[in-house]
């Protein structure tokens, strides 16, 4: 199986090195093409208004300076344009990647561009405690990652769906098993702005989360990491909410 790997943490992640044992369980020839530095919170953006650079870092091994949606372009389009890759792996990302996080998300994105590209492909992320202060349970996804793909792609999905994995923060023998979800929903009232100085009396802004304990609704993706549980969720490509579509259509008929 020839296998293309990328993430948004960037080439010199952990995670995508966790993700590079996986991947060779899984097949004989992988390839690596990931960001040259960090693009969380990238989503699904492309370069267009500067050029890419590409730099070999080894066989099969590269870094691009540019999004992760650019990586698989680069990867399918140019660096394995004699053979197309058989799957597409994205990850495995330092902290968890559910609910209204997939919006936001490189690691998604760049999964979700080798499904738009025909190519089965999965992210997966890694759930990770509050300041990453009890370390990060990498054997977690490095143990039980390749068995989760193979049983996934002998399962097989429809095209033009994306598969979202989350593994839990929990060690591999204390995970309680796999669920099937749905994309929850974060109270974003957790989102925050945290204002400061720099040293010219310049304000500067960041963005974060207040990671407070919810209680999502069961069958989740939240519900199913917090519960110590492998999460899988189905992610389609088309946005359009069906049941509205058909509802506003009948009301503007009724106008």
């Amino acid at each position: 199986m020839r296998i293309l790997l990328t993430n948004d943490d960037g080439i010199e992640a952990a995670g995508l090195e966790v993700l590079q044992q996986i991947a060779s369980e899984l097949g004989d020839e992988v390839w690596v093409v990931a960001p040259e530095t960090d693009q969380s919170g990238a989503s699904h953006s492309l370069t267009l208004h500067e050029p890419l650079r590409c730099r070999q870092l080894a066989e099969r091994i590269y870094a691009v300076k540019g999004t992760p949606t650019d990586c698989v372009i680069m990867g399918v389009k140019h660096l394995m344009r004699d053979k197309r890759p058989d799957l597409v792996l994205s990850g495995i990302n330092r902290g968890q990647n559910m609910a209204d996080d997939v919006t936001y998300s490189g690691t998604i994105a760049g999964a979700m561009e080798g499904t738009m590209l025909g190519i089965p492909s999965i992210a997966l992320s890694l759930a990770v405690g509050r300041g990453g202060k009890h370390g990060i349970q990498w054997e977690t996804p490095l143990r039980l990652g390749a068995d989760l793909i193979r049983k996934l792609l002998r399962a097989g999905w429809p095209e033009h769906v994306t598969l979202n994995v989350n593994f839990p923060d929990r060690a591999p023998e204390e995970v309680t098993g796999v669920h099937v979800t749905r994309q929850g929903m974060r109270d974003q009232g957790l989102l925050t702005i945290v204002d400061r100085l720099d040293t010219r009396g310049t304000p500067y802004y960041w963005f974060g989360y207040d990671r407070a304990r919810s209680a999502p609704a069961e069958g989740t993706d939240l519900w199913a990491v917090q519960n110590g549980a492998i999460s899988v969720t189905p992610l389609h490509l088309d946005l359009t909410h069906a049941p509205t579509c058909e509802a506003l259509a009948r009301r503007l008929e009724a106008l």
